[in-house]
C-alpha cells in the first residue's frame, strides 16, 4: 500500500548502500516498511554498487512507497560521503542511522517517538541491540547502560539504534571525512558534547546482521576503523579539555584513556590499619607497609601524603617501618575506640591536607604504573564525584570491577573472572560509569567528601561504601570504574562477610530497595562460578 510522504517527517532514516546481498537488502527495507509508526522517510544512497540489481531493487521500492528515496552516486566515495549525501536531503526532525544489511524491530520507531514525546529536549537517543545470523536466529543481546559518557570514550557502545536530532547533526557538520569505519562514533561524540539530553531506550530494537566481513562477526574485519575511532576519541578529549591520551586497546574498537594528573594536585592516601601481617605469595608481609610501599613506587606523582589511621594494638615496629617507607609524607593518626570503619576514614580525611583523597584498605598492593594518576585525574572533571580501581585477588581473578545494585541487593559483578578476560562487551577493560565502587580503593575531591557528609558512622562495618556511593549520586555526580588503575586486594576469596542485617536494612531504608542497575543489565556479568563455588554473601566495608 502506498503512503503519502510527509513534507517534514519525524524521522529520516539514512542508509548508505554498497553491494549488499539482494535478499538481505530487501529484508532491511521491509523492516522499515513494517514499522507501526508511519511518519518516516527512508533515504538510501547507493554508493556506486557494482551489482546493478542493488539500485534497481531500491528504485522498485521507491516507486511503490513515496517515503523511500533512492540517491545514486556516480562514483564510490565510501560511507562518509554516501551518508552525507543522505543527510543533505533529509527533511526529518531526527536522523536514524540504519546499515544496509540490518533490521529494525517493527515497533522500533514507536518506542523512540514515545521517548521523544516524554523528553522534548532530547538530542540523542540510543537503544539496545542484538545480532541476527544467516539462519535468522537472534542472539548476543547487548542490554546497554544508561548514558555513560566515559564508556563512549572507551568504545562505541551506543551504536545501534542511534537517533540524532537533525539540527544538531548539521550544527556539528555531519559525518567527517577521514573517519570511515568509525564515522558513527565520531559523530555521536560531537553530538553528545552539545546535546541537551541523551536518552537510552532500554529495549532491543535493532538486529545487527552477522555476515562475513561484518564487524558483528569479526571485530578485526575493518582494521582502518580502529585508528579512526582512536583519533575520534582523541579529538573529543581535546575539544572538551580533558588532558589525556587515547590509546588503542588490546582489542579493536576499544580504547584506553590515559589521563594526566596536574603536578600541583595534592593527594592524600587515607589508610586504616591494625598493623597485621599475613603470608602473601609465599612470604610474610606487614600488609600496611607493603600497601604504602607499592602505592608510592607505582606512581610518579610527587605531591602525595600518606595518612595512616592506626588502632592502639598496632605494633611500634610497624609504625617505624611506615616512617622508613613514607618519610616526611607520613601522617600518623591514632585511633583508640571500638572498630568503626566509617569513623576511622572520616578521622583520616579530617587530618589529610590533600585536595584529593584516596581511600585504601591496608591489604592492597598497587600493580599498575600510574595507578594513582589514572584513579585521581578524572576528578578534575566537575561532574565526576567518585572513582574506583580494578582489584584482584592474589590469584589474579577479579575482586572488584565496580558495584551493581539490583534484585534487592548490592553486588560485585565480574567477581572471579580472570585478569586476562575482557568481560562481556569489554566491561572489564574500559573505564565506565557505575552505580558504586568499593572503598577498598576509591578517590574523591575533598570538598565533595565533606559536602556529602563523608562516611555514615552509624554504618560501622558494612555497606558504608554503598551508602557513600548513593550520597554521591544524589548530588548528580558521576561515579567511574577505572580499569587501568589496578591493585591486588588480599581479601580471602572464600571469606563470607559478617554482615549485620540491620546495616543492610538501614541502607535500604535510606535509599530504597535496588531493583535494576542503571549501568549494568547483563546477566553475563555475574560472578564466574567456574572459579569459586562458595561466594561471599554481600558487600562489606573496609578494614
Amino acid at each position: 500500500m502506498s503512503r503519502r510522504r510527509s513534507a517534514n517527517p519525524r524521522f529520516s532514516i539514512v542508509t548508505p548502500v554498497y553491494d549488499p546481498p539482494v535478499d538481505v537488502l530487501k529484508e532491511c527495507i521491509e523492516s522499515v516498511i513494517a514499522q507501526d509508526f508511519h511518519d518516516w522517510e527512508l533515504i538510501m544512497v547507493d554508493d556506486f554498487s557494482p551489482t546493478a540489481a542493488v539500485p534497481m531493487i531500491i528504485g522498485q521500492y521507491a516507486q511503490q512507497d513515496p517515503r523511500i528515496t533512492l540517491i545514486e552516486r556516480d562514483v564510490n566515495g565510501h560511507i562518509v560521503a554516501a551518508s552525507n549525501d543522505g543527510l543533505a536531503v533529509a527533511a526529518g526532525e531526527f536522523i536514524v542511522l540504519l546499515d544496509h544489511d540490518d533490521l529494525l524491530v517493527p515497533g522500533a520507531l514507536t518506542q523512540v517517538i514515545n521517548a521523544v514525546d516524554r523528553h522534548d529536549d532530547v538530542d540523542y537517543l540510543y537503544t539496545d541491540e542484538d545480532k541476527v545470523g544467516d539462519d535468522g536466529t537472534f542472539y548476543g543481546a547487548f542490554h546497554k547502560p544508561d548514558w555513560s559518557p566515559e564508556r563512549l570514550r572507551g568504545q562505541m557502545y551506543t551504536s545501534h539504534l542511534s537517533v540524532l536530532r537533525a539540527s544538531v547533526v548539521r550544527e556539528v557538520g555531519g559525518f567527517r571525512e577521514g573517519f570511515d569505519g568509525s564515522q558513527d562514533h565520531d559523530l555521536v561524540l560531537r553530538v553528545t558534547e552539545r546535546a541537551r539530553r541523551v536518552v537510552h531506550v532500554s529495549e532491543v530494537l535493532y538486529h545487527w546482521r552477522a555476515v562475513e566481513g561484518s564487524t558483528a562477526v569479526d571485530i578485526e574485519a575493518k582494521p582502518y576503523a580502529d585508528d579512526a575511532g582512536r583519533r575520534a576519541v582523541q579529538e573529543h578529549l581535546d575539544r572538551v579539555g580533558i588532558d589525556a591520551r587515547a590509546v588503542a586497546g588490546a582489542e579493536p574498537g576499544r580504547y584506553t584513556v590515559e589521563r594526566r594528573l596536574p603536578p600541583a594536585r595534592s593527594v592524600s592516601l587515607v589508610i586504616p590499619t591494625m598493623g597485621q601481617s599475613a603470608v602473601v605469595h609465599g612470604e610474610s608481609r606487614v600488609l600496611v607497609v607493603e600497601a604504602v610501599r607499592s602505592a608510592l613506587a607505582r606512581t610518579d606523582h610527587d605531591d602525595v601524603e600518606v595518612v595512616v589511621v592506626h588502632d592502639a594494638p598496632t605494633p611500634a615496629y610497624v609504625l617505624d617501618q611506615l616512617r622508613e617507607v613514607a618519610g616526611d609524607r607520613l601522617v600518623l593518626v591514632p585511633f583508640d575506640a571500638p572498630f568503626n570503619f566509617s569513623t576511622k576514614m572520616n578521622l583520616g580525611v579530617s587530618h589529610a591536607s590533600g585536595d584529593r583523597v584516596v581511600f585504601l584498605n591496608d591489604d592492597v598492593e598497587a600493580i599498575s604504573d600510574g595507578w594513582l594518576e589514572q584513579l585521581v585525574a578524572p576528578l578534575d572533571e566537575d561532574d565526576v564525584g567518585l572513582t574506583g580501581a580494578k582489584l584482584y585477588f592474589s590469584d589474579q581473578t577479579v575482586q572488584h570491577a565496580g558495584h551493581a545494585y539490583y534484585n534487592g541487593g548490592y553486588h560485585h559483578p565480574f567477581k572471579f573472572w580472570t585478569r586476562d578476560e575482557v568481560g562481556p562487551f569489554g566491561e572489564l577493560v574500559i573505564n565506565r560509569e557505575v552505580t558504586g565502587v568499593t572503598a577498598a580503593c576509591a578517590a574523591m575531591r575533598r570538598e565533595v567528601f565533606f559536602a556529602v557528609g563523608g562516611f555514615t558512622e552509624t554504618l560501622p562495618g558494612n555497606f558504608n561504601d554503598v551508602d557513600l556511593c548513593y550520597k554521591v549520586a544524589a548530588t548528580g555526580l558521576r561515579t567511574l570504574f577505572i580499569a587501568n588503575s589496578e591493585l591486588f586486594h588480599y581479601e580471602s576469596q572464600t571469606r563470607v562477610a559478617q554482615v549485620a542485617e540491620w546495616e543492610r536494612l538501614a541502607v535500604v531504608g535510606r535509599w530504597g530497595t535496588p531493583t535494576e542497575d542503571a549501568y549494568l543489565r547483563s546477566k553475563l556479568a555475574m560472578p564466574n562460578l567456574r572459579r569459586v563455588k562458595e561466594l561471599p554473601a554481600d558487600l562489606s566495608g573496609g578494614a
